[in-house]
């Protein structure tokens, strides 16, 4: 046990993030979490009105100032935000008129989640950045967001549950 799980206050637990491999913390009885160490014991209930959880499916597009400027489909991203930008107007157009955004994903998404469809699974608060959590927790069902900006890229999310 490293110095830093012991220092975990109550109610929390230490897991390892299956896609980048970091460090984030669980509270066990929200299921929220979040990559900074808690300094208080976890509470017991979700302080936001609204769902806990949702499930969305979405389409990035990285540029060459995103986290990590590569993907599957591309060694080396060099395009600029801006072109990244044009590009998700284009692929938002195309399912607004009728496309559906799990074919897209797989064609165009720079995520490794373009293999599910742009598919994330069910998430909670805390789990997602900031911009994004934000974007999803605020759409309806079915509900296509705007284009979200976060460090991995650019977005569009679509809240499936």
């Amino acid at each position: 046990m490293s110095d830093t799980e012991k220092n975990i206050p109550e109610g929390w637990e230490v897991r390892t993030s299956r896609s980048t491999g970091l460090t984030y913390y669980l509270n066990i009885y929200t299921k929220e979490s979040q990559w900074d160490l808690p300094t208080e014991p976890a509470k017991k209930e979700v302080s936001s009105s609204g769902p806990s959880e949702v499930r969305c499916s979405h389409l990035l597009v990285k540029h060459k100032g995103s986290r990590r400027p590569s993907s599957w489909r591309e060694e080396n991203i060099t395009r600029t935000k801006e072109e990244a930008r044009q590009l998700l107007e284009d692929y938002r157009k195309q399912i607004e008129n009728g496309a559906s955004l799990d074919e897209m994903a797989q064609k165009y998404s720079d995520c490794s989640s373009a293999k599910r469809g742009g598919d994330l699974g069910m998430f909670g608060r805390g789990q997602m950045q900031k911009p994004f959590e934000e974007a999803a927790f605020s759409l309806k069902v079915g509900q296509l967001s705007k284009i979200v900006d976060t460090d991995s890229g650019l977005h569009i999310i679509l809240r499936t549950e």
